[in-house]
């Protein structure tokens, strides 16, 4: 693969087409913040051993499994970049449901989603910026665009800061009418998100169609170090199967919408490669984590159902 081609295609979008996939953003996440209750930032604090090791596994663990594969591989700087904004992001609003039918701890997806999707905030640009340099390559191309740290926290502040919050103002305001509308909200935001990538890769289907058949195999051992990864940490800390099961889920199921909102902003002008891993990711971790879960949901975890503090 030409790397220096590669890295100098740039995904063409309208700035409507880019305005439509912030407001998916925002929708998404609002979406999501429905579902969230200050109980299960408490809850974290009551069974706090299994929510710290998904924090790591999330924000330390995925990054220097990131670091490792991409040393290994050698990928071209702005895949690199990619795999890293990947792995810096928050769990994917889908864990939650896929956590549900791997016969998993669903209180702890939730309440991991919700502090991983806060944290991320700070998180996201700071394990971003800070794995990244350690490959080479890639920090050379951060250089080269002087990236400002400071916009991507402020873009991050408005595009999941704002919906979390109004999501959450709502939920506890009107809960009759969040009850109704929760369930159809999480069905049109992966409809529209779906819609939107698919419309994204359609409309630069020449360059994707160039690299595509090397990026695949990028994000398919990515994901699958990631879930991998996530579950061996969770058994390393010996904690609930239940539990290892939610954290494997959560490391594996990324925020790819996040990445792609800011891949295509201001910050990296649609970098080609980095687009690529991101709109994939978006794809497949929903495959691989539904295919993972098929089988855990015919694995009944061996400890008893009932959760203690």
């Amino acid at each position: 693969m030409e790397c220096a081609a590669l890295d100098k295609v740039h995904l063409n979008f309208s700035p409507q087409s880019l305005i439509f996939l912030d407001i998916t953003l925002f929708i998404i996440m609002f979406g999501v913040a429905l579902s969230l209750k200050p109980s299960d930032f408490v809850s974290l604090w009551q069974r706090p051993k299994p929510a710290l090791v998904g924090i790591i596994s999330q924000f330390l663990l995925l990054p220097a499994i990131t670091l490792l594969l991409v040393t290994v591989i050698q990928p071209c700087p702005s895949i690199a970049l990619g795999m890293f904004l990947v792995a810096a992001c928050p769990g994917g609003n889908v864990s939650n449901f896929i956590s549900q039918m791997a016969q998993g701890n669903v209180a702890l997806s939730v309440s991991l989603s919700a502090l991983s999707t806060t944290a991320s905030m700070v998180m996201t640009p700071f394990t971003f910026l800070f794995w990244a340099q350690w490959y080479a390559p890639a920090a050379a191309m951060l250089e080269a665009i002087s990236l400002d740290p400071l916009s991507i926290i402020l873009k991050i502040l408005v595009i999941l800061g704002i919906p979390l919050v109004l999501g959450m103002i709502v939920a506890q305001s009107f809960p009759k009418f969040t009850a109704k509308i929760q369930g159809p909200m999480k069905t049109l935001s992966l409809i529209i998100f779906g819609g939107y990538i698919v419309a994204a890769l359609a409309g630069n289907w020449e360059a994707f169609k160039m690299y595509v058949q090397y990026i695949v195999g990028y994000v398919v051992i990515h994901n699958a170090l990631a879930l991998a990864g996530g579950y061996f940490l969770a058994h390393l800390a010996q904690i609930k199967e239940r539990d290892r099961r939610t954290v494997a889920i959560e490391t594996g199921i990324q925020n790819s919408g996040l990445a792609l909102v800011l891949i295509f902003g201001p910050i990296f002008n649609g970098m080609g490669g980095m687009a690529m891993i991101a709109a994939l990711w978006g794809i497949w971790h929903i495959v691989a984590g539904l295919s993972v879960a098929s089988i855990w949901s015919r694995l009944m975890p061996l400890e008893p159902t009932q959760l203690k503090a």
